[in-house]
């Protein structure tokens, strides 16, 4: 099968090299592990782990949408969930910022966001709901007392998960001791841990994203161990475990082998895997090759909800599709109304841009599409790319030809 103009070999043999696109950079070639059966079997064969959906009702399937910086907002979360995606996260919510007022007490709010947005009642809504919910508010800050705070707003907000960020691997985040800092400090990070589940209620499961270390140096692994022991000893329901190191940031390759060791070493635990899933086999070569019970898709899904519904598709034992021009339209006219809704129509038209560009990938003509979107400064300019590229198909014509 192909998405994105990607191939990959769907049996087993030997290991596969997989060219994959470019999102915020050009990754490298993955070489990618050998499987003794057919990927569509690894798929239909799936059972979701039932902690799971216990601990997260709703959490129906092994894969979510992770938080992404200046991408995973309202509009982006409820396009994924209309396409089949079971549970999202925010992106990462600085403590100071929630405690002072600002972002996450008005635009993040799960439920503001369900009014403001007009999806309705729960049960009115498509696919996981309809509205923001199952949702994880993650949390980023350096000491244990505003973290908890910001934790405590962050249940009283009706969030589902609390997600303590230890992975964030910005400059200027470590340098003000947060995010994937915090690995280099063992016991800071287990005092924030101990303070945020502390202060949330048993019902409310706390999670955690890391990397698999700060950089590469025994003491830098040590540490990781550490703070991934201690997090389960605490209480927390389960870790995010990034496979990159926090300096390698999203450059090179990511180490799924860690993953495979990891879960080999803690059988008992969930754990949830992160790194290089750039397509919807990527989900399930994940999930087989190293036995994590959940993947998080980040990059992968930036303009592309359809990796969810092709998620579901291959685990229901269907052939997943790519997406129809009329659905691309769709899903674009959807995240702009909802954008324009949560910021205003101005500031959407300029922050779609980037999705745009990524959306363009599905298109027969891609390049001409993302330069067009490239270029877009207003709404009517927004509307015109959809007219030229995404035209409104006359009633019962199908437009699976121009695919």
């Amino acid at each position: 099968m192909s998405f994105h103009g990607v191939d990959h070999c769907m049996t087993g043999g030997d290991e596969v090299t997989i060219r994959v696109m470019s999102v915020e950079m050009n990754p490298p070639e993955l070489t990618r592990p050998a499987l003794d059966r057919p990927l569509a079997e690894v798929a239909r064969c799936l059972e979701v782990d039932p902690r799971v959906p216990e601990l997260v009702p709703g959490f129906d399937a092994p894969f979510f949408q992770a938080g992404l910086a200046g991408y995973s907002d309202g509009a982006m979360r409820l396009v994924a969930r209309t396409h089949g995606c079971p549970f999202c996260v925010t992106e990462a919510l600085l403590d100071v910022t929630l405690i002072n007022g600002g972002k996450g007490r008005a635009r993040e709010d799960p439920d503001l966001l369900q009014e403001s947005c007009g999806t309705g009642d729960i049960k009115d809504n498509l696919a996981a709901g309809g509205s923001d919910h199952p949702l994880a508010g993650q949390v980023m800050g350096t000491e244990p007392e505003t973290m908890a705070k910001a934790a405590s707003l962050l249940v009283k907000m009706n969030y589902d998960v609390i997600d303590v960020n230890l992975a964030c691997p910005v400059k200027k985040i470590r340098k003000r001791h947060r995010g994937g800092h915090l690995l280099t400090v063992p016991n800071e990070a287990i005092a924030i841990l101990e303070a945020v589940r502390e202060v949330v209620p048993d019902s409310i499961p706390v999670t955690v994203k890391m990397r698999r270390a700060f950089d590469e140096s025994d003491e830098m692994a040590d540490n990781f161990e550490r703070i991934f022991t201690a997090a389960y000893d605490l209480g927390c329901a389960w870790t995010t475990v990034h496979c990159r190191t926090v300096q390698q940031k999203y450059k090179g390759p990511g180490r799924w082998p860690f993953l495979k060791e990891l879960v080999e070493r803690h059988p008992d635990k969930l754990i949830f895997g992160s790194g290089d899933v750039w397509t919807v086999e990527d989900i399930f070569l994940m999930l087989e090759h190293t036995g994590v019970q959940g993947v998080s898709v980040a990059r992968g899904c930036i303009g592309n909800p359809w990796i969810f519904r092709q998620a579901r598709s291959l685990m229901a034992g269907e052939e997943p599709q790519a997406p129809l021009l009329s659905e691309q339209r769709k899903a674009l006219l959807e995240h702009f109304h909802l954008s324009a809704r949560l910021h205003g129509e101005q500031s959407a038209s300029r922050q779609m841009r980037k999705f745009g560009i990524k959306f363009a990938h599905h298109h027969p003509d891609p390049e001409a599409v993302r330069l067009k979107f490239i270029s877009v400064r207003s709404i009517a300019e927004w509307h015109a790319v959809l007219d030229e590229f995404y035209p409104v198909e006359p009633a019962g014509h199908s437009d699976s030809d121009a695919q």
